[in-house]
């Protein structure tokens, strides 16, 4: 199922404050997308209104070309995950799974038989086939997480909405689950929307990644391409640790305000005035330095994934970086060497500049 999104406005009740602000999305049928930002950006409000759960002042929502319909239509096309599960208490797993069928019109219900033989199906599908007879009290967080999926996907939709639903696990179950879902998404050929804070789950199963802030989508892209190129500085923050170095575009090279700092030349589209140079801990090298000249004081911070972790000591900050293990190491303890940032992207006022 396609999802088409075209100029989405949603004001904050009783207010002139825009939740959604003039927001246009496509996903097409098959597409694994994640909504990613901080609080308040928009995510969940969207991921709502794609639903039908909310609704919006202007704009037009489409699914596979069609309008919303009745509450009862999306019901069938749409399965919700909660970010607290939402599951019925008083009711096993059996019952919480199957409520999406009992409430379907009678013309529509399966029969009891039916209904159970989908249950335990979804239940095998969830790996989870003997916890029908449990209640979810009993049920650890990542069980927990699996019959709210079975749940939303009891009715066959073909398009699946995920609000945080890994939030309140713990990182090694989290990073199992997600694998899993991302396997569940490929088998059952669903359309899936993910609204995420943790941008590195986002980065791990999706194959596009909606950067949004203040209601609006500030850039939309695989996860290849928001590393490379980011279109704002807010991105290149947003998806990864970043170090950044204030300086000054002339002669066709940015000349960093910081001693210890080598030049790079620029693009000559890039035009004169100030810049801020951004790039990641990896990207960041070490040269010789000239003797006499200034020269930059490093001190090691451990080996991690492949990687040793040091800091280079400027003037009034430590800006961390990491060499591989196979690289020759700087000298620890003593000035002995410039910090290369010449694979930087460069922005001005916050947007890409080069």
């Amino acid at each position: 199922m396609s999802v088409q999104v075209e100029n989405l406005v949603r004001h904050a009740p009783g207010s002139t404050r825009r939740l959604l602000d003039d927001v246009s999305l496509t996903v097409p049928t098959g597409a694994f997308v994640a909504l990613v930002g901080p609080s308040g950006a928009g995510k969940t409000t969207l991921l709502r209104a794609i639903a039908g759960l909310d609704t919006f002042e202007h704009g037009t929502l489409l699914l596979d070309g069609q309008g919303m319909g009745s509450m009862r239509d999306r019901a069938r096309k749409i399965g919700f995950v909660f970010q607290n599960y939402a599951l019925f208490p008083h009711m096993t797993v059996a019952r919480n799974i199957a409520f999406g069928l009992d409430v379907l019109p009678r013309s529509e219900r399966p029969t009891r038989s039916a209904s159970a033989a989908r249950v335990q199906d979804l239940l095998e599908l969830m790996q989870i086939p003997d916890a029908g007879p449990s209640y979810p009290a009993r049920l650890s967080g990542g069980q927990r997480q699996r019959v709210a999926l079975a749940r939303a996907l009891a009715t066959g939709p073909k398009l699946l909405l995920l609000d945080e639903p890994f939030g309140a696990l713990d990182p090694i179950v989290r990073r199992s689950i997600r694998t899993w879902l991302k396997a569940l998404h490929e088998r059952l050929g669903l359309t899936t929307i993910l609204v995420t804070h943790d941008q590195d789950e986002a980065v791990e199963i999706a194959d596009r990644i909606v950067v949004m802030q203040g209601g609006r989508i500030v850039q939309d892209a695989t996860p290849e391409v928001l590393n490379q190129n980011p279109q704002t500085a807010f991105v290149m923050e947003f998806l990864g640790e970043a170090s950044s170095f204030s300086g000054t575009v002339r002669d066709g090279l940015m000349v960093p305000d910081e001693a210890g700092v080598l030049p790079f030349p620029v693009a000559a589209s890039v035009s004169p005035g100030p810049v801020t140079a951004m790039l990641r801990p990896y990207e960041i090298q070490v040269r010789p330095g000239v003797e006499g000249g200034p020269a930059v004081v490093f001190s090691a911070d451990g080996a991690r994934n492949g990687y040793r972790h040091y800091k280079a000591h400027l003037a009034d900050r430590l800006i961390p970086f990491w060499v591989p293990d196979y690289a020759g190491n700087p000298v620890e303890g003593q000035a002995s060497g410039l910090l290369d940032i010449s694979r930087a992207r460069l922005f001005r006022e916050g947007q890409r500049c080069g």
